[in-house]
C-alpha cells in the first residue's frame, strides 16, 4: 500500500510541477480542434513529419518571447528531412480565450506554418484537460510516428534537436 501511495504522490507531484504529463518516447494524443479559419485540424493529419506541438497563449509573457524563436527555427527546418520524418512544421495550440487577440498575435508575431487551433477555452478546455496543461509555455517535440523525442525544448535546444535529428548526407565519390 505504501508503495501505491508513493507512486501516487511521486506522478501527481511530477504533473503538477512539470505542468506536463507525457514524456519522451511517448506517442502523444490525436488533437482535433477548429483553426483561426474555423477549419478542423488534426495533429494527426501531420503524421511523417517532425512537428513541435506548442502550447501557448498570447497574453502568456514566456510564449510571446519565445515566438520569434519558434518562427526561425520553422523558416530554417521546414524543408529538412529527419531521421524519422520529413520536414518540420508547428502545431500551435492557442489557450486563449479571445479569438480577435489570438488572430492579431499570430499576425504580428509571424507565426507563418499552418497549423494553429484553439477551443477557445483556456486552461478549461477539453485539449488543455486532455494534456494536462498547468502552465505555458509548454511544448512537445514529435517525430513522424507522433513519438515525443523532446519534452519543453526551448530557445537554441529546439534547434539543437532538429539539428541531431536531421538525416545525415552522404557523399559518395
Amino acid at each position: 500500500m505504501k508503495s501505491l501511495l508513493n507512486i501516487f504522490f511521486s506522478f501527481f507531484f511530477i504533473t503538477t510541477v512539470n505542468g506536463q504529463i507525457f514524456e519522451v518516447g511517448d506517442k502523444l494524443p490525436d488533437i482535433v480542434a477548429s483553426g483561426i479559419n474555423g477549419n478542423e485540424i488534426r495533429l494527426s493529419s501531420l503524421n511523417g513529419e517532425m512537428v513541435l506541438v506548442d502550447f501557448w497563449a498570447g497574453w502568456c509573457a514566456p510564449c510571446r518571447r519565445e515566438n520569434p524563436i519558434i518562427a526561425k527555427v520553422y523558416k530554417e527546418y521546414k524543408d529538412e528531412s529527419f531521421e524519422n520524418g520529413e520536414g518540420f512544421t508547428v502545431f500551435s495550440i492557442s489557450l486563449d480565450t479571445d479569438k480577435k487577440m489570438w488572430e492579431s498575435i499570430v499576425k504580428k508575431d509571424s507565426l507563418i506554418w499552418p497549423y494553429h487551433v484553439s477551443d477557445l477555452q483556456g486552461f478549461k478546455g477539453s485539449i488543455a484537460k486532455e494534456y494536462g496543461i498547468k502552465s505555458i509555455p509548454l511544448s512537445y517535440l514529435i517525430d513522424g510516428n507522433g513519438v515525443v523525442v523532446a519534452v519543453n525544448p526551448r530557445g537554441d535546444a529546439l534547434e539543437s534537436k532538429l539539428r541531431r535529428l536531421k538525416k545525415k548526407k552522404y557523399f559518395f565519390f
